[in-house]
């Protein structure tokens, strides 16, 4: 461990200290109706905003109390059920069409579709000599403190990174959607070099195929992927594309950009934000749970 990195007597004592001086009566909290967060007193989400882009509904209300209920996700007022059922009863992928809904509030026609891929084609590449110099030093375990970086590192490479008109912003979003697979996949392969001893592979992504089917395809030594995969996957976008106004993530956006920041340091934020282990990093607890589950338990 390096120096910087321990913890010292002294960073303890002081430590002691600060816990010392800075405690505040919980009872205040009552008093003034003082939200912890994103949860009130009792532990229960608040409202923080208002959106019409998606709509979560978990509970209902019976004989005056909240009950949980059967989940329903709605995407600009569309029930996700009714958006999947569209793009898989016709052999589609789903995850770009749904970016759109999300983007710019209704479904698009198929000329729009396909001039929307287009663009987001357009945009899927990466600064010259971006992944050697961002991505593959300083590699990391932690996926997403590896996109929070290359996120913020965006920032040196665009000429109009402060412009925060909606044209810009937009340009910015589309762009960022478009990379965000490439920015995974290479800041996983670097850890797996550089921090596992393993082999590196640096592929690029192919223009006929999907978001879903360019992760699959950067993520594989020989680029190979079952059809099985690919619309698993582009399920697991496709219902992971968006949450409402309320979660910490989205929360962050709405605070960060609030000061009128740019446009990656938002995203940035928002990133830090998911990490956490109530959040987004939820998902690390989980897999840690399957490889406790799969070390103790003998008899399957």
């Amino acid at each position: 461990m390096k120096a910087y990195s321990k913890i010292t007597p002294e960073i303890i004592a002081l430590s002691e200290k600060c816990i010392s001086r800075d405690k505040i009566d919980q009872e205040l909290y009552k008093k003034y109706d003082v939200k912890k967060g994103l949860r009130d007193i009792d532990g229960k989400g608040v409202v923080a905003g208002l959106t019409e882009i998606s709509t979560i509904t978990s509970s209902k209300i019976v004989n005056g109390k909240s009950e949980p209920s059967e989940g329903k996700l709605c995407y600009r007022g569309i029930d996700i059920k009714e958006i999947v059922k569209g793009f898989t009863e016709e052999g589609r992928f789903g995850f770009e069409e749904t970016v759109y809904l999300l983007l710019f509030g209704n479904l698009p026609t198929k000329d729009e579709l396909l001039s929307f891929n287009e663009l987001l084609i357009k945009y899927r590449t990466l600064p010259k000599n971006f992944t050697r110099d961002v991505i593959m030093k300083a590699a990391n375990p932690d996926i997403m403190n590896s996109l929070a970086k290359s996120v913020l590192t965006l920032y040196s490479y665009d000429s109009n990174a402060n412009d925060i008109s909606i044209p810009n912003v937009l340009r910015q979003s589309i762009n960022l959607i478009s990379i965000f697979p490439m920015l995974s996949v290479y800041a996983y392969q670097a850890y797996r070099h550089y921090g596992q001893g393993k082999g590196l592979y640096i592929h690029r992504p192919s223009p006929e195929m999907s978001t879903a089917e360019n992760f699959l395809r950067l993520l594989r030594k020989d680029k190979q992927f079952t059809p099985l995969e690919a619309r698993l996957l582009d399920m697991s976008l496709v219902l992971h594309a968006e949450h409402g106004g309320g979660n910490n993530s989205t929360f962050t956006t709405h605070v960060v950009t609030s000061s009128g920041t740019d446009t990656y340091s938002s995203a940035c934020a928002s990133l830090c934000s998911l990490k956490g282990p109530k959040h987004g990093g939820a998902n690390i607890k989980v897999k840690k749970m399957f490889a406790d589950i799969k070390k103790i338990v003998k008899h399957w």
